[in-house]
């Protein structure tokens, strides 16, 4: 699933770097696809070369190079905090370069390359190589509070001492307690200094922070202490020893991203629609949502528990008015996410956790979240199956080192993670020695922390398989160990358009109807159960647009009535070209008196193009969109309008122009498409040509797959004629629908211009 964040902050971290070896390169999992890990295919792989001559590299632009075969839509990972797109030449096998900019780093800088497979579609990665950069001025500086500690009690007016190292000259150096404002500290002989007055915050734990900043603007954040202030023996005392542990129910739970989360805080009106939805008990028959996973990572630049903090506090106090819990919810604190599962990316997945403590120690009681829910997926790591047990313990020391933050600060969060459901079966993840012990993964994480939430995705209750015999270890285990409620069992709703088994995984193919009648039977077996904490859904976006079924009767969540359209998108729009074939768009979020659920894309080559269906590039949920299968040396012309759960759709932005790079490929498409159903699964049959000719490009290489009610995917080659024909799975219903997605079309000489393809109905629906 995937969500990014991180601090605010540039760390240099050459400590934990410097122990890092070369990594096998091997496949591993799509976030949230939770299956075992499996071997990589032989001919998958992705190499990626040193840059320069030798020697640190300078700022600015520095291209990366390397090769592929048997991958697509590669990606590079920069030190842990960014993602840049390949240039791939080639077709099964080739060079890809990137070009990546170096002038925001100093020192030692981690890359890695990551891509597809062409057969499972899950993840492959180059081995992970180090480079230094000369670029001092840059280097952020390295803030520390020295004093006091943590095992000290703060009384009366008490010096808060500040080490600041870095390349450049100092211009500020502030500390901020308990989220107030910054104020500034004084050079003294230890470094820098702050006289802390504790006398109105006797008696409580307070949180400890500074920053510095150099002549050069560059920020550096240092780790936060929390700190007891207090004048008597009674206070002394330490602070986690006087947490009282919430445990409750979270029955029924709902993951929600940042495209959805921050306009819930940013945009009152979007609450509700959410309220709406959580308590609507007739539609499908589902029990009320009372516990909501709120994604707080960075998003459009913003930093919600940084820089909206008061309107996370209305939120929050809004939620918990109507008798909500509010959990924060957290990936890593990297970009990509999950680097935060391993040693040398810790520091920022303590940041990240600190920031939801210190937010919290910063507002009142009725504005605090009521927990954190943890999605580091280690799994989705480079190594997590060939370095066993490394990474499976780095997390586990990931996981403690958190909640050592959690006592730390004397707050009463409850805090869980989500695993996969085989956290207790796979040879991966059983055998692991941590602290001594013998145990599988998910009794290391169960021990550890106060609740899991299994990514128990599958879209049946019963049978071996099934999400009740899935679960069945963990909830006997929490029960061994003394942890009620502690065990709650996800279920996944998104249309799993890569990686994994979108055939098993998903209830999006089967529908609301189906889904509710599966939990019912998850509810009867665990009934009366101790550890049963409940069942969470994956995510409220994809569970908002969830049918009852699909077909002619498919009955669909409506939001409460709303004639009012949003308005146009904030900010102005930027296009930016990154080939002869593809222009990736961002823009600002819109504003709605109720909730925006989509972008629609609309795409021209003259200013004056009229906004309707023939020119609908795409619809977005999120900030950006990237268009992709246009042809080269083209100019286009870009307008976006926002439309609301209710369907209105808001004023189009103003243009941008945008126009392709050259190629000397020639554009292919699909011609025609056409799908039927024979009583017992979908056929389809479809047409690969040349755009500017139409004639028939036999030999192309398809892949596709099946959607709607079924999820196969399909690889093939297109015939002479250029025709390829592909049946999807047994989908045996009186009435139904079921439609068909090209995902890679190649062949020599070509590049797939699927923005022109011409594919007619892309589903075939029967029955009444």
């Amino acid at each position: 699933m995937a969500a990014e964040q991180k601090r605010g902050m540039i760390r240099t971290r050459k400590k934990g770097l410097a122990k890092l070896g070369i990594c096998l390169v091997l496949m591993v999992f799509l976030a949230l696809s939770c299956i075992p890990p499996s071997s990589a295919t032989a001919a998958a792989q992705i190499s990626i070369d040193p840059p320069g001559a030798g020697g640190p590299l300078g700022p600015g632009i520095t291209r990366l190079t390397g090769t592929y075969s048997g991958v697509y839509d590669i990606e590079i990972a920069v030190n842990g905090d960014s993602i840049a797109s390949a240039h791939m030449e080639g077709e099964e096998a080739g060079t890809w370069y990137a070009d990546i900019d170096l002038s925001k780093h100093d020192g030692t800088i981690e890359l890695a390359a990551r891509g597809k497979d062409e057969t499972t579609r899950y993840m492959v990665w180059s081995p992970f190589l180090l480079i230094e950069v000369d670029n001092p001025q840059a280097n952020v500086p390295r803030v520390e509070v020295i004093s006091p500690t943590e095992q000290e009690l703060a009384e009366g007016e008490t010096a808060v001492d500040v080490g600041v190292s870095g390349k450049n000259a100092i211009a500020r150096v502030q500390v901020r307690i308990n989220g107030g404002e910054w104020e500034d500290a004084n050079p003294s002989l230890r470094g820098y200094s702050l006289v802390w007055d504790t006398r109105s915050v006797s008696g409580r734990v307070n949180s400890l922070e500074a920053r510095a900043e150099d002549v050069n603007g560059n920020i550096g954040f240092s780790p936060t202490l929390y700190v007891k202030a207090g004048g008597s023996a009674e206070m002394e005392q330490d602070a986690s020893s006087a947490v009282t542990q919430d445990v409750y129910s979270q029955d029924r739970a709902l993951w929600i991203w940042e495209n959805e989360s921050y306009p819930l805080v940013l945009n009152p009106g979007a609450r509700t629609v959410l309220d709406a939805m959580s308590t609507d008990t007739d539609t499908f028959g589902q029990d009320p949502i009372r516990t909501w996973y709120l994604a707080v990572g960075n998003y459009n630049g913003i930093r919600m528990l940084e820089d909206k903090r008061p309107e996370v506090r209305q939120f929050i106090g809004w939620a918990h008015d109507r008798g909500y819990r509010v959990q924060a919810l957290i990936a890593g604190g990297t970009t990509p996410p999950y680097f935060g599962a391993y040693e040398r990316y810790r520091e920022q997945a303590v940041a990240e956790f600190e920031q939801i403590l210190n937010y919290n120690l910063s507002s009142g009681e009725h504005e605090r979240f009521d927990g954190v829910n943890i999605d580091t997926e280690p799994y989705s790591l480079p190594d997590f199956k060939s370095g066993k047990p490394s990474v499976q313990v780095q997390y586990l020391d990931m996981l403690q080192a958190l909640m050592d933050r959690k006592r730390a600060s004397g707050l009463s969060l409850h805090v869980g993670a989500a695993i996969p459901r085989w956290f207790d079966t796979s040879a991966d993840a059983t055998d692991i020695v941590w602290k001594g012990d013998l145990k599988p993964l998910s009794e290391h994480v169960q021990d550890t922390l106060d609740y899991i939430s299994i990514m128990d995705y599958r879209d049946q209750a019963e049978g071996t398989a099934g999400i009740i015999e899935q679960a069945r270890g963990e909830i006997e285990y929490a029960n061994k160990i003394g942890k009620p409620y502690s065990v709650v069992i996800g279920v996944e709703t998104k249309d799993i358009a890569d990686g994994g088994d979108p055939e098993t995984i998903s209830f999006s193919e089967e529908g609301r109807q189906h889904m509710e009648a599966e939990l019912e039977k998850v509810y009867a077996a665990f009934a009366g159960n101790p550890a049963f904490g409940g069942i969470a859904v994956h995510h409220y976006d994809s569970l908002r647009r969830l049918p009852s079924v699909w077909g002619p009767q498919a009955v669909f969540w409506q939001a409460p009535p709303d004639t009012e359209p949003p308005t146009a998108v904030s900010g102005a729009l930027k296009a930016t070209v990154f080939d002869y074939q593809r222009i990736d768009l961002a823009y600002g979020a819109a504003a709605d008196n109720a909730a925006v659920q989509e972008y629609r894309i609309y795409r021209g080559t003259s200013t004056n193009f009229p906004l309707d269906a023939a020119h609908l590039a795409g619809v977005s949920t999120k900030l950006s969109f990237r268009d992709a299968g246009l042809l080269p040396d083209t100019k286009y012309v870009y307008r976006i309008t926002a439309v609301d759960a209710s369907g209105n759709e808001g004023p189009p932005s103003d243009p941008i122009k945008a126009k392709t790079e050259h190629t000397s490929l020639k554009p292919l498409i699909v011609s025609g498409m056409e799908l039927q159903y024979d009583g017992s699964k979908a056929v389809v049959s479809l047409q690969v040509a040349d755009l500017k000719t139409g004639e028939a490009i036999g030999g192309a290489k398809v892949s596709g797959r099946f959607t709607y009610m079924a999820g196969k995917y399909v690889n093939g080659t297109a015939a002479a004629t250029g025709s390829f024909r592909a049946s999807s799975e047994n989908v045996s219903s009186p009435s139904g629908e079921i439609g068909f997605a090209p995902r890679r079309i190649t062949a020599p000489g070509y590049y797939w211009a699927q923005a022109y393809d011409r594919k007619g109905d892309a589903s075939v629906r029967w029955g009444n």
